[in-house]
């Protein structure tokens, strides 16, 4: 995503999608996830492996499910607070490469303050709900645009689904008719 940023003129935005909003805040095993689906989860945790090492992505040994409800309201709030971005990648790294819990409070504390957010005042958020509106017009957005796997690009109609090459976002880019910059910037 930085890289695309560098090197074109585009801005980017997070757009929270409910991916299993069904999952109690607990978490499930996979296994009750995908039961009676006839899912290889092996096979699709080592496909996802492989594509998040050659990008990479942390990911970890991952035998879990959570809800990520609150986390994507906690991160509609990083976002006005200038963290957004930082907050959502310390997100993903929790989850997918460490398997932590992102409907746990004390984990999304924790999150708020590894990117200098005040963690008592995102727990405050997260218990408000402040940010459950804006995270409701994603959803619906998603929904509108038939949005069905994470991630999703979309850019002027069209989309990528699922974890793509840098190589692959920039034709999508390029299709767009979006200029390149000329002088590349430095994030």
């Amino acid at each position: 995503m930085e890289r695309l940023r560098q090197e074109y003129q585009i801005d980017l935005r997070w757009l929270c999608f409910p991916l299993h909003p069904e999952t109690p805040p607990e978490g499930q095993s996979l296994e009750q996830l995908f039961a009676g689906r006839g899912m290889d989860i092996p096979g699709m945790l080592a496909r996802l492996e492989g594509v998040a090492k050659a990008e990479n992505l942390p990911f970890g040994a991952r035998s879990m499910t959570f809800n990520s409800r609150r986390a994507q309201e906690l991160g509609k709030w990083a976002e006005t607070q200038g963290q957004g971005e930082a907050f959502h990648h310390a997100a993903f790294r929790a989850y997918f490469g460490e398997g932590r819990n992102l409907h746990d409070l004390a984990v999304l504390r924790d999150l708020a303050q590894q990117v200098g957010l005040d963690p008592d005042q995102a727990e405050q958020v997260v218990r408000d709900q402040s940010f459950a509106a804006a995270v409701d017009q994603d959803w619906q957005l998603a929904r509108t645009l038939g949005l069905s796997a994470v991630p999703t690009f979309v850019l002027n109609a069209r989309g990528l689904v699922g974890a793509q090459p840098y190589e692959e976002l920039a034709r999508l880019v390029a299709q767009a008719g979006i200029p390149r910059r000329a002088h590349p910037i430095q994030l």
